[in-house]
């Protein structure tokens, strides 16, 4: 009998590994936007943005409602988030730039048996990383964006790869394009089909930050006077706009030529951008925030086995590498501070991680809940909380709420945990703090400002 039970379960083994062996491993297209905010997809709720081929992979696909970026340790945030998507290690894990060296996407798909394909820019990425693919091409991201039609550099490009490579193996293919970073240069015809009229302000739009958030003048900052006002943040989301729908031309190119050849039937495509932009959210321009609109990033799957729907399961981007080679059965390498979300993204579970951890260099710290989201200011000892259930936009700070102190007091005990995981040494509050009061600089103090960030007077 014994004998029989352990025949039976070797069967049942065998016949696990051979139908596994029959099913081909999926071609992975992962297509990652720059600076692109999770609300700039009009199947997603924008009516103002026209976007119809990133709708058709929401349609057909899943969308991770609640994806983030964890944060950044240098103003060019696409930087450490790159080499978080890529490494799936935090940032605090390393000094710079993360390891070719270590486990990584490139690395472990090349392992998993796939041909591996990179083309972004050079500058704030992951070189050490992108160099271990076998494929890797790197176009001049400025001339990129000022040639008046986003994102074709990198499709034009991948259009040829897929066209005359050999198909004895999958693909992994990790598009990067440049946009829609500024400088945003879009076709003529683009930029014409949007009225600034007719473009709604963001619903949490402000002329000034209320307070000194630690990095009130950095570069992006700079991208529009104080107090900001309603006629630019339309002319800047017009051409912000006008520049996604160009990009989003360039995928449709990608997803026709998929379509039109049977051998790439077999493909699961990946959207997403390294963190959001503010573009006027709170007073701001930039993403040195821990606000959504700057941590918040679209994240859609669509493909053989990827079901139609939505998550609210809350997820790094770094989560994305193991759910990949969780997703082709491939297993997730040590040391890792990604995990795989591959239950959630098949909806067999509503969760992923209980909370998420957030960071902007030293001057911001945040934890983000299912329902709450409390931000720290440590240079200030200023803190806000919001309830993202009923205040997505948030707007109304609910700090100095007395019924809200036991919660400010948990979330606070949860931030310092997540820093002891993650190596993250630096304190929640200042013995000397500094004034919580932000004056924008004029004249000769702001020429100077700009003049370190060397733009023009």
């Amino acid at each position: 009998m014994k004998q029989r039970i352990l025949s039976r379960r070797t069967f049942l083994a065998s016949a696990s590994l051979t139908l596994r062996a029959a099913t081909p491993s999926p071609n992975i297209l992962f297509l990652l936007a720059d600076d692109q905010r999770a609300d700039t997809i009009a199947a997603l709720g924008n009516p103002a943005i026209r976007t119809p081929h990133l709708d058709s992979l929401v349609r057909r696909g899943m969308v991770m409602r609640n994806a983030y970026c964890l944060g950044g340790n240098v103003p060019a945030v696409c930087t450490p988030s790159r080499n978080m998507i890529l490494s799936g290690r935090c940032f605090t894990r390393y000094q710079g730039l993360a390891s070719g060296d270590d486990p990584n996407f490139a690395v472990s798909m090349s392992a998993a048996g796939y041909e591996t394909y990179h083309h972004g820019k050079r500058g704030n990425s992951a070189v050490k990383i992108q160099e271990k693919f076998e494929h890797n091409k790197y176009l001049n991201d400025q001339d990129a964006r000022r040639a008046g039609d986003p994102g074709r550099v990198i499709t034009d490009a991948a259009l040829e790869f897929l066209k005359t490579r050999k198909t004895d193996r999958p693909f992994f293919a990790y598009l990067a394009f440049e946009t829609p970073h500024d400088p945003r240069v879009p076709r003529a015809e683009d930029l014409a089909s949007y009225d600034p009229k007719e473009i709604p302000l963001p619903g949490n739009f402000l002329p000034v930050h209320p307070f000194d958030n630690g990095e009130q003048t950095v570069r992006d900052e700079l991208l529009a006077p104080w107090p900001r006002t309603p006629d630019e943040i339309r002319r800047q989301l017009r051409e912000y706009y006008a520049v996604i729908t160009g990009l989003d031309r360039q995928i449709g190119r990608l997803l026709d030529a998929l379509n039109s050849r049977p051998e790439y039937a077999n493909t699961v495509v990946i959207f997403s951008a390294d963190q959001g932009l503010a573009v006027g959210s709170h007073g701001l321009m930039g993403k040195q925030s821990l606000y959504d609109h700057s941590m918040k990033s679209p994240l859609l799957f669509a493909g053989p086995g990827i079901p139609r729907g939505e998550s609210n399961a809350l997820v790094y981007l770094m989560d994305i590498y193991p759910t990949v080679l969780d997703l082709i059965g491939s297993s997730k390498p040590a040391g890792l501070d990604g995990e795989s979300f591959l239950p959630a993204l098949r909806k067999k579970s509503p969760a992923h991680r209980q909370d998420l951890f957030l960071a902007y260099r030293e001057v911001q710290r945040a934890l983000r809940d299912d329902r709450y989201k409390l931000i720290i200011y440590p240079k200030i000892n200023h803190r806000q909380l919001f309830d993202l259930r009923h205040d997505p936009d948030e707007r109304t700070d609910l700090s100095g709420k007395p019924e809200h102190r036991e919660r400010i007091r948990t979330m606070t005990a949860g931030i310092r945990d997540w820093q002891k995981k993650l190596a993250d040494p630096h304190p929640l509050e200042s013995a000397n703090p500094a004034p919580q009061q932000f004056v924008p600089p004029t004249g000769e103090a702001l020429r100077e400002v700009r003049k370190r960030w060397n733009m023009a007077n």
